[in-house]
């Protein structure tokens, strides 16, 4: 069966999305509600589209692997929202949609005519979701703001990096993926509360909030003790040895979470007498003993190459893991399981490569049902479901409202 056969059984199947967002944050988010069976329509202006469509190299024939890499299971519309018909066009599907998503500056819409508000009047039951950086209320709202500046200003970047070094942000744009996650996530509890009530409601997401809502213990700690947590490199700042540790070849991670399991790494390497230091029994004695702790773990994996360190470690059930690169993941029997690398042909790139899905639904397996759309791939194709007919279509066209 195919992908396309399935789409009537995926859990959002049926809900309609105006897609009008752009870059990362905005797009992850609709890419997730795609992924589950949503029909997106990507809104994109003429001639340009996305911002991320010319963000290279690498391109793939013309087409950017960062673009690529987001935008699956949308259809593209490219549509002048500056021409009257544009704007006819745009209130069309908004009238039959269930959810629009934007990542405009704050009062943009409302500048367009397409706020929140005006969308309430004509389509009440709507789910409105507004992505920006810092909010749309408060000082900061109008701050520009990139996933580097958010996660140097939320305090991501503080508590990221070696002591010796300079604070660090993540390998990926965890700012704007993370917004795009949270949003997916209450536009989702939205509609199921639209379910129940028949009211549609308006969404506040901000990376700013995403980021701080990350901080998670770190943010208890400060609470708590009233301590600033600062940068430990790889360390955890309560659990020991929870860290990033050379072997004789190599790097391994270890995260000795609790008591039993620091029994369990000293047998691993046959460390009796540090099994039985009365020091370092608890969690607590190796915090406080931290330098000693580290001296053990150190002194007993320097004799030993990642993968001896790994099975010895496996053997005893104490987490633990290798430092991977990007081709070892993708190679990883782990990820062959799950298809956490899918292939779908590309109308212009032909068959590329995409991540997989974070999540299984084992009754209705997920897939890629669209390949990320070519800019107006699907103009023709959307107004004529809006109910414009072959002729109105091609006007539009000509005028250069709409493009293909």
């Amino acid at each position: 069966m195919g992908d396309e056969a399935r789409a009537d059984s995926l859990p959002l199947a049926g809900v309609r999305v105006v897609d009008l967002t752009r870059v990362m944050t905005g797009p992850y988010c609709t890419m997730m509600l795609g992924d589950l069976g949503a029909d997106v329509i990507k809104i994109e202006l003429p001639g340009r589209g996305d911002d991320t469509r010319g963000w290279g190299p690498p391109f793939i024939e013309g087409e950017s692997s960062y673009y690529l890499s987001i935008n699956r299971n949308k259809r593209s519309l490219a549509i002048d929202l500056k021409s009257e018909s544009g704007k006819a066009a745009l209130w069309r599907l908004i009238e039959r949609a269930d959810v629009v998503i934007e990542n405009f500056s704050p009062g943009t819409m409302d500048r367009l005519g397409f706020g929140y508000e005006a969308v309430k009047a004509r389509r009440p039951e709507v789910v409105f979701a507004s992505i920006s950086g810092f909010g749309q209320r408060g000082p900061g709202r109008n701050r520009t703001a990139y996933d580097l500046i958010v996660q140097g200003m939320s305090g991501m970047m503080s508590v990221t990096g070696h002591a010796d070094g300079m604070p660090t942000k993540l390998g990926t744009p965890i700012a704007d993926i993370g917004a795009g996650m949270f949003a997916a996530y209450a536009i989702a509890a939205a509609l199921f509360q639209r379910e129940r009530t028949g009211e549609g409601q308006y969404i506040d997401v901000s990376m700013f909030g995403g980021q701080v809502a990350l901080l998670t213990y770190q943010a208890g700690i400060y609470f708590s003790t009233g301590q600033v947590p600062g940068l430990l490199g790889n360390a955890h700042p309560i659990v020991a040895p929870y860290d990033t540790f050379a072997t004789a070849d190599g790097f391994v991670n270890i995260a000795v979470g609790n008591d039993s399991l620091w029994q369990r790494f000293c047998q691993a390497f046959d460390l009796n007498e540090e099994a039985a230091d009365p020091l370092l029994k608890t969690n607590a004695g190796r915090i406080t003993n931290k330098e000693r702790t580290y001296e053990i773990v150190t002194g007993a994996l320097a004799r030993y190459p990642t993968e001896e360190v790994v099975r010895r470690l496996d053997e005893q059930s104490v987490p633990c893991g290798a430092i991977l690169s990007i081709d070892d993941v993708f190679a990883d029997p782990q990820a062959e399981e799950y298809g956490l690398r899918r292939t779908v042909h590309h109308p212009t790139s032909g068959d590329i490569d995409l991540s997989g899905f974070p999540y299984d639904f084992p009754s209705h397996p997920l897939g890629i049902r669209l390949p990320p759309p070519t800019l107006g791939q699907h103009t023709r194709e959307i107004l004529g479901e809006a109910g414009y007919s072959p002729d109105e279509i091609e006007a539009m066209l000509e005028r250069g409202d709409v493009a293909e």
